[in-house]
C-alpha cells in the first residue's frame, strides 16, 4: 500500500460507545496520505486512481489484451469507460473516483480478486450492474473463499447528517433481491474462469455458493461490506507535514466517526436476518480539497481520451 493506515483494529477495540451490539463483526480501517514540501501530496494519490483504474474500467479480457501495448493504452480505453460528471453542483460528482480508490484499497490491502469491474459493466450493461460499488472475493485458502460487496462515497464532510446515506445504502447492498442480484452478476461473467489464482475446483465451488438455488443465509457468514469514506477534511487542508499531533488527531477522530457511523447501521439494520454473521468495515480516508481533485481527475481522463 502507498499509504500510511493509521488505524487497523476491530471495532470493539476502538469503539466509545460500549452499549453498541453487536461489534464483534465489524473493524476500522483508517488510512492517510502524506505531505511534501509542506503539501498534501495530490500527484501521489492522483497516481494511485490512476494506477488502479483498470481493474474497475476493463474486464479482465481487456486487461489482458492490452498488456503488450503498454500503460498508456490501459489508461486510454480506462478513460473511456467513464461517465464523467462535469457539473460543479451535480450528484455524484466525483464517485468514480471513491469507487476505483475502494478497488485500489481491496487490491492492496485485502488482497482482493476484482471479480466485477464495475464501472465496465455499468458502462456496458446499465441497470444490470447497478449495485454495491465494487464486487471481489478474497481466496482464504485452497477451498475457501470470502466474498465483498463494497460502498463507497466521496464527500465533502462525515459529520453525522452525511453518514445517513452510506448506512441506507449498505442497508439496501445487504438485502435478499441485492445479494442474488450481485451473485448472479458474478456466476455469469466469464470473468471469474479467466482470474489463475482461483482454482478450477475453488471456482467451482464459488459457483455453487452463489447459485441463485441457494440459501442467501448460507452466504451471509463469509459476507464482507467494506464501506469507504474518502472526504474532505479540514487537519489535512491546513496540514503541513505527518507530525505525532495531525496523526493522533485523526486516529481520534477516526474512532469517533466509526462508532457514529456504526451507532446509526447497527440502529437501522438489525432488522436484517443474519446481520450479526455478516462483516462490516469502515475504511476511512481524508483528503486535503475534493474539488480540486475532481477537477485534475477530469482533466486527466480527458487528456486520455484525446
Amino acid at each position: 500500500m502507498k499509504f500510511e493506515i493509521i488505524v487497523n483494529n476491530i471495532f470493539d477495540d476502538v469503539k466509545l460507545d460500549d452499549t453498541l451490539s453487536p461489534t464483534h463483526n465489524k473493524s476500522v480501517l483508517g488510512i492517510i496520505n502524506d505531505f511534501e514540501n509542506g503539501e498534501w501530496r495530490y500527484e501521489k494519490f492522483q497516481n494511485f486512481v490512476w494506477d488502479n483504474i483498470k481493474d474497475t474500467a476493463l474486464s479482465y479480457s481487456e486487461r489482458q489484451a492490452l498488456l503488450t501495448d503498454g500503460a498508456g493504452s490501459i489508461l486510454a480505453e480506462s478513460a473511456k469507460k467513464l461517465r464523467l460528471v462535469e457539473s460543479l453542483d451535480a450528484i455524484g460528482r466525483g464517485s468514480e473516483i471513491a469507487e476505483i480508490v475502494l478497488y485500489g484499497i481491496m487490491k492492496n490491502h485485502y488482497r482482493a480478486l476484482p471479480i466485477v469491474p464495475k464501472i465496465f459493466y455499468k458502462q456496458n450493461t446499465g441497470d444490470e450492474a447497478k449495485g454495491s460499488d465494487s464486487v471481489h472475493i478474497v481466496i482464504e485458502s485452497e477451498d475457501s473463499f470470502s466474498l465483498w460487496f463494497g460502498e463507497s462515497k466521496f464527500y465533502n464532510s462525515i459529520e453525522n447528517a452525511r453518514l445517513d446515506t452510506i448506512v441506507t445504502s449498505v442497508k439496501d447492498s445487504i438485502s435478499l433481491e441485492k445479494i442474488k442480484k450481485e451473485n448472479s452478476i458474478i456466476t455469469n461473467l466469464s470473468d471469474i474462469n479467466d482470474f489463475q489464482e482461483i482454482s478450477e475446483d475453488l471456482r467451482n465451488k464459488i459457483k455453487a455458493s452463489l447459485s441463485q438455488n441457494e440459501s442467501i443465509d448460507n452466504i451471509k457468514p463469509i459476507l464482507n461490506i467494506p464501506i469507504l469514506l474518502l472526504y474532505e477534511c479540514e487537519q489535512t487542508k491546513t496540514g503541513k507535514d505527518l507530525n505525532p499531533e495531525y496523526k493522533q488527531g485523526l486516529i481520534d477522530y477516526h474512532k469517533d466517526r466509526a462508532t457514529q457511523y456504526f451507532k446509526k447501521q447497527i440502529k437501522k439494520c438489525t432488522d436484517v436476518h443474519l446481520y450479526e454473521k455478516i462483516n462490516f468495515h469502515i475504511i476511512l480516508f481524508p483528503v486535503a480539497e475534493k474539488e480540486k481533485i475532481v477537477n485534475k481527475f477530469i482533466q486527466i481522463a480527458k487528456a486520455y481520451r484525446d
